[in-house]
């Protein structure tokens, strides 16, 4: 049975599984560039809050799953376990750490632009607490990221599409709740600008290219709701129709049905139950955008309901996956307006 909205026992659920890998270490996959022998160090040594995970992408959006779960729930019975955690990891010398990591010449591109977007969607749930001290001591860290955003977009010329890590749509929809949250208004303006150079002219969106072997987005559904969420309703809407026209026949037909994984031990093909939580997670964004009498709002939310009977059986098993899809399954059934 689908989950369709996050209950206190599948937000504990989710947290237990997240408290299980933020702190450990190993295994894990470090995105590092060695300018010398003296840049050989331990995961927890270069990233001593991020340093779980499997890697440090995952281990960022797992602090704000935790975040969110958290501020969704905070008497749950593992409230005062992220607190503690939150307490003892968002501190100032652990995040002066991790902002002079970023200051070395071969970390310019690191983590662009997922992690990007999801440290900065990390500190957009801080923002949403009463208590200042977890977004006031992160601060640092997300202004950085920021930073990086404004100075990358205007060099940027071309989107990248792909379905993983590299998609730029990703990136700026995730940096968006950010500029919502801080009331960064000119932060915001550049993004949607961005969007609208990037993707303001494609239309008739043929996805042919979907799923690709390894991916965890959908090129297609993220771009939309990249512009859903940075555009006002009377410019996203007929956007949406020019970019979708035919969602109404159930077209593109592979965006309708949630891929297969065959290995949950592959990492790559691991990547595909989150496509269809990701693509679950769209789906829903997506209808909840469209006007109460369109026809296409059932048949979008019934695409949402498909990809999360897929893809929420396989949170856990295998560390594959388990370091990161919960994640996404918070996202889709606790999604955003």
């Amino acid at each position: 049975m689908t989950a369709t909205s996050l209950t206190e026992q599948l937000a504990v659920r989710f947290a237990r599984i997240a408290l299980g890998h933020v702190g450990r270490e190993y295994p894990n996959k470090p995105d590092h560039v060695l300018a010398g022998p003296q840049d050989a160090r331990t995961p927890r040594d270069l990233h001593p809050v991020f340093f779980g995970s499997y890697d440090w992408h995952s281990c960022v959006h797992s602090y704000w799953m935790l975040a969110r779960l958290l501020r969704r729930y905070p008497s749950s019975e593992v409230a005062d376990e992220i607190r503690a955690l939150f307490d003892a990891q968002f501190i100032a010398e652990k995040i002066a750490v991790e902002c002079a990591y970023l200051a070395a010449p071969t970390a310019r591109g690191f983590k662009r632009p997922y992690g990007w977007g999801w440290l900065l969607k990390l500190a957009a749930e801080l923002w949403l607490f009463d208590e200042t001290r977890w977004r006031a001591r992160i601060a640092p860290l997300a202004g950085i990221f920021a930073q990086r955003f404004r100075d990358f977009l205007p060099l940027a010329t071309y989107p990248v599409r792909v379905g993983t890590h590299f998609n730029t749509a990703f990136g700026l929809r995730m940096a968006a709740d950010y500029a919502t949250a801080t009331k960064d208004d000119a932060f915001g303006a550049l993004l949607r600008e961005t969007a609208l150079r990037w993707y303001g002219a494609d239309r008739d969106c043929p996805a042919w290219g979907e799923p690709s072997g390894d991916d965890f987005q959908s090129s297609a559904l993220i771009e939309a709701e990249c512009m859903r969420r940075l555009l006002s309703p009377s410019d996203f809407l007929p956007w949406f129709d020019r970019f979708l026209p035919r969602l109404a026949q159930h077209e593109p037909a592979t965006l309708f049905h949630p891929a297969t994984v065959t290995d949950r031990t592959d990492g790559k093909l691991a990547h595909l139950d989150g496509l269809n939580l990701s693509r679950a997670w769209c789906w829903r964004a997506l209808a909840a955008a469209l006007p109460e009498a369109d026809a296409r709002r059932p048949i979008l939310r019934d695409a949402a309901r498909h990809h999360l009977d897929a893809g929420l059986p396989h949170i856990a098993g295998d560390y594959m996956g388990e370091h990161w899809l919960a994640s996404f399954a918070v996202l889709a059934i606790d999604a955003d307006e």
